[in-house]
């Protein structure tokens, strides 16, 4: 379908867009979105930042989005006294809905598969407020895959990060028109020549290690009942191959508190491990780029690794459906066996593995693309009674 392009100066009022963001992971995806619009001048821009970004044991990261210079910054404070993902959707509901009431944005953007993004979107759906969803249309392996499909279903445009995701919501129903692939948006700043070198990274971090691995593993919350057996293997295996890693704690799923309790009983050896509840994206990119390898069940390991070439080692069933070695060479897949994830390690830590690049997930042009189509009359005319789309057999 044709759009014709009129600038937002031509219009007869500036659009406002409201970014919803929960965790460091998804503020990473949706920063280089934010610095375009606001850059473009086209746009008011405004943030609603809850979850773990206002929570201190995850390092209250709202304090790197302020440092980031965007306007419009809305704390909230959607923490439940537990990690019960029921009470902190209940919460983000009631504090985005009196938020949306108050600046009365033209949409709402939303990213990925965690509650907040949920809240964000249902709020929007049932206000009649466009709602645009990123990186819908994927597939992981767990309960994950439920909230992401939900998001996309009460979203009306999608902006996906290949033509695979596409086709997915085709077949959820979704209008083709409404799906826009722009890749991935953290490929933007993955592909920029100013991120941080490894000297600054540590000086900053204070990480003396002359070569190091990362890990990251979070709790896949069905499968809770399994969670201590599994974590004891990996972090065993961790534990007796003596090398230097850089911990990066868990998100705030049910589990979280077990993990890290293992996490930091076991790897209790300064010298050889550094944890930290968060690190700022771009040095977290630094720091997978230079990586030895990634280990645990981070979606890092699977998104951002492969883009640099780095191996991963992923263990067990939460990125089940994106680990494909038709298109991942440098992602090596093993379950919760000790002698095999030994293995992977002692291959990749006696020399260092570079795999080709992978651009499965785009080019790092991601911002731009966006850009385009929010400057088209059509995107704007979208609307928010949503049509189920048959499938033609």
């Amino acid at each position: 379908m044709e759009r014709s392009i009129l600038t937002v100066k031509q219009s007869k009022k500036k659009r406002k867009i409201v970014f919803l963001t929960g965790t460091r992971a998804d503020f990473g995806k949706i920063k280089p979105l934010v610095s375009t619009l606001i850059k473009s001048k086209l746009f008011y821009v405004h943030l609603f930042v809850t979850g773990m970004h206002v929570a201190t044991q995850y390092g209250y990261t709202v304090d790197e989005i302020i440092k980031s210079g965007f306007p419009n910054i809305y704390q909230f404070d959607n923490n439940a006294e537990s990690s019960r993902q029921d009470l902190i959707l209940a919460n983000t509901l009631i504090g985005f809905s009196s938020y949306i009431k108050l600046i009365k944005p033209d949409m709402i953007l939303v990213h990925g598969d965690r509650i907040e993004a949920f809240a964000g979107a249902i709020v929007g759906a049932v206000n009649n407020t466009l709602v645009s969803h990123i990186e819908g249309g994927e597939l992981s392996g767990s309960i994950d895959d439920n909230i992401r499909h939900s998001i996309s279903k009460m979203a009306h445009m999608h902006f996906v990060a290949n033509v695979e995701a596409k086709r997915r919501l085709i077949q959820m129903g979704e209008e083709e028109k409404t799906i826009f692939v722009i890749g991935s948006p953290d490929l933007d700043i993955m592909n920029s020549e100013d991120l941080p070198t490894l000297e600054e990274t540590k000086a900053r971090y204070d990480i003396d290690f002359d070569t190091y691995s990362l890990l990251m593993f979070h709790p896949v919350t069905t499968e809770l009942s399994s969670l201590k057996q599994k974590t004891k293997i990996l972090v065993d295996s961790i534990h007796e191959s003596q090398l230097n890693y850089v911990v990066i704690y868990p998100n705030n799923d049910p589990g979280t508190d077990l993990i890290s309790g293992i996490l930091r009983s076991t790897l209790s050896n300064k010298k050889l491990y550094k944890f930290f509840p968060s690190i700022r994206f771009e040095h977290f990119l630094t720091l997978i780029k230079n990586a030895q390898f990634v280990v645990g069940n981070s979606s890092a390991g699977v998104r951002e690794a492969p883009f640099y070439g780095i191996p991963t080692i992923d263990i067990g069933s939460r990125q089940n459906n994106r680990v494909n070695n038709k298109y991942f060479k440098s992602i090596f897949h093993c379950d919760f066996d000790k002698e095999e994830i030994s293995k992977h390690i002692k291959r990749f830590s006696t020399k260092r593995f570079r795999f080709k690049q992978n651009k499965h997930f785009g080019t790092g042009k991601s911002a731009e693309e966006f850009l385009k189509v929010l400057k088209t009359t059509g995107f704007w005319s979208t609307e928010t009674q949503k049509q189920f789309k048959d499938l033609v057999f």
